[in-house]
């Protein structure tokens, strides 16, 4: 029989490369001429020519007067909000406002780079003010308000999903732009051509149906937050406007929901209902009478009209245009869960914080004395004692001349920081007897997981395996995913169990890193047969005894730790070690590398 041909199956859609859009170019286009009413552009990128090249295209599209500032990472409220004039007030002797960064930029943009790391406090400020479109600024002990409507360009150069744009600062701009869709496949329209559309865009007009649609698509898409509906209005009219229409077209509603509605889309446009191929007919109803029908004058009149058809039809195209425009990865993506996802916690991808100290991150200033590792912070003692000088100048009238400016002990005020606090999991994992290849390969593969998401967490992990006459650091704390590959390549095992030879080398390497500030959480993997002393002797009664003492001195340490029974059935000196340590005992007989994994994150939350 002659073999049949080979035919090529046709490659799926999802697999084929993406064409190059005009979408970013379009987002562009349509943020210069409402950018305030469009709130921003969530750019991922990194930094590169096509980001600077996007940049500088927008930049030629907006007015020449158009004011631009750059957010600084570490701004202080009185350079964002507006505070107090230092200089001024200390000449006057009266206090006199400052204008805050968001005033200065009233009617322009704000750039925000390395946005995903901006600190939860500015952004609700941000937030807030995205909104209210004001800045509250007080002058002369009165509060009031100044214009600060803006549109922001927020610069994600984040890595992984754990590093991204804080959500309540996306749900604010209308639209979310990756790096793969910044490409020259555009013809730029010119600066008067924008401006011209600025000029149209108060005239167009948005036709009920346009409003009903982009809602129900929203809906669809299982988008919760109501200001996505209303920014794809919003730019659907930007669109009308730059086509010179009077009105919002169907073709600007598709754009707008693609643009703004397919990127946050969480779930799958639920398929449309098929009518029922045998339908029963239904039998005809008489009528009523004449005095059934009447409705009393005071009552509504029902309303059986349903739908705007057209609204609906609307809707409809709209939506199956968006369902078209759905991201690939997020189309797959969505259609394996089957559900939408959950939003991840507030904690995710973010390190423990440590107040107070004199490293880490500025965090403002408070009331105190320098000296101790506390830093003056000099400005803002002058700030506090500058609006007092009149009054002290008076109450050193008469005397000698003294220095022009008079500073008090309570004008003091110092520098306060937060560093991020680094943790580290100190696995230390009984290498003896015959069950050691399946407990170390338990620990490798925790260990890679663990290392997995060090660069966003900053976390680190560390090895010591203890079999014979002794303990072993075979990987000392380390973020780097390489080198704790490298180490555990090769890791022997068999032997007896000197237990407590293993918690004292866990202990001493905790308390190290405790002194360099760090979080550590001791992590023990032991079936609990000790049999080796403290003295290289062996003996169960003796290496019993050694584990309980090494384990009491742990807890007197006050150092955080969790015991994991390895043993086929639970073994109750494991447990009676965890007691002894104050700490954590999980019996883990089947335990596997992301059971671990998970336990340990869990306890070093």
């Amino acid at each position: 029989m002659t073999p049949m041909p080979a035919t090529r199956e046709p490659m799926p859609p999802a697999t084929a490369p993406p064409k190059p859009t005009r979408d970013a170019a379009l987002a562009a286009c349509l943020f210069a001429i409402d950018p305030i009413g469009l709130g921003g552009i969530v750019l991922r990128s990194r930094i590169g020519p096509a980001r600077d090249a996007f940049m500088a295209q927008l930049r030629a599209l907006l007015p020449a007067t158009t004011p631009i500032r750059r957010l600084p990472a570490h701004i202080t409220d009185d350079r964002l909000l507006g505070g107090l004039d230092l200089a001024l007030t200390l000449r006057s002797g009266s206090r006199i406002a400052a204008t805050g960064l968001l005033a200065e930029v009233d009617g322009g943009i704000v750039i925000i780079p390395m946005a995903e790391r901006l600190d939860r406090a500015l952004v609700g400020r941000l937030a807030a003010t995205l909104d209210r479109g004001v800045v509250s600024v007080a002058r002369d002990g009165v509060m009031t308000e100044r214009g600060a409507r803006f549109g922001v360009i927020a610069l994600d150069e984040g890595i992984g999903d754990d590093e991204a744009t804080p959500e309540a600062l996306c749900d604010r701009l209308a639209f979310k732009l990756d790096e793969s869709m910044l490409n020259d496949h555009f013809v730029w329209p010119t600066a008067r051509a924008i401006a011209q559309a600025r000029a149209r865009l108060g005239r167009v007009t948005a036709p009920e149906a346009t409003a009903v649609a982009l809602g129900q698509t929203a809906a669809a898409l299982g988008i919760a937050s109501l200001r996505a509906p209303i920014l794809a209005l919003r730019a659907a009219r930007a669109a009308a406007a730059l086509a010179a229409r009077s009105a919002i077209s169907e073709a600007d509603a598709i754009l707008a929901a693609r643009l703004i509605l397919a990127p946050r889309a969480t779930t799958l446009p639920a398929p449309d209902q098929q009518p029922d191929p045998s339908p029963e007919p239904r039998q005809a109803e008489p009528d009523p009478p004449p005095e059934a029908r009447q409705t009393p004058p005071d009552e509504p009149q029902p309303d059986d009209s349903g739908p705007d058809p057209t609204a609906q039809e609307l809707a409809d195209r709209v939506l199956d245009a968006t369902r078209t425009a759905l991201p690939l990865d997020l189309l797959a993506a969505l259609a394996l869960l089957g559900n939408p996802p959950r939003a991840l916690g507030v904690t995710a991808g973010k390190s423990s914080i440590a107040p107070g100290g004199s490293r880490g991150r500025p965090a403002g200033v408070r009331p105190g004395r320098p000296g101790g590792g506390a830093h003056l912070a000099l400005i803002d003692t002058l700030r506090v004692a500058a609006p007092l000088q009149p009054l002290r100048r008076r109450e050193r009238a008469g005397s000698d001349a003294g220095p022009r400016i008079l500073v008090r002990a309570e004008d003091f005020r110092i520098k306060h920081f937060i560093a991020p606090v680094r943790a580290v999991a100190i696995f230390t994992v009984d290498a003896s007897g015959s069950s050691a290849l399946n407990r170390l390969g338990e620990a490798k593969g925790a260990i890679q997981l663990l290392l997995a998401d060090c660069y966003i967490r900053r976390d680190q992990v560390a090895l010591i395996a203890f079999r014979n006459r002794g303990a072993e650091i075979l990987l000392p704390p380390t973020g780097a995913l390489a080198r704790a590959r490298r180490s555990l390549a090769a890791l022997p095992g068999g032997g007896a169990t000197p237990l407590a030879l293993g918690i004292d080398a866990a202990r001493d390497m905790a308390l190290a890193e405790r002194r360099r500030g760090a979080r550590p959480l001791i992590v023990i993997l032991t079936d609990g047969g000790a049999n080796i002393g403290r003295d290289g002797k062996p003996g169960r009664e003796a290496a019993a005894r050694d584990a309980r003492a090494a384990a009491q001195s742990c807890a007197l340490a006050g150092l955080a730790s969790l015991v994991i029974d390895t043993a086929p059935r639970r073994n109750p000196f494991a447990a009676e070690l965890a007691r002894l340590m104050a700490g954590r005992y999980l019996p883990l007989p089947f335990a596997n590398a992301a059971a671990l994994s998970t336990a340990v994150r869990a306890e070093a939350a």
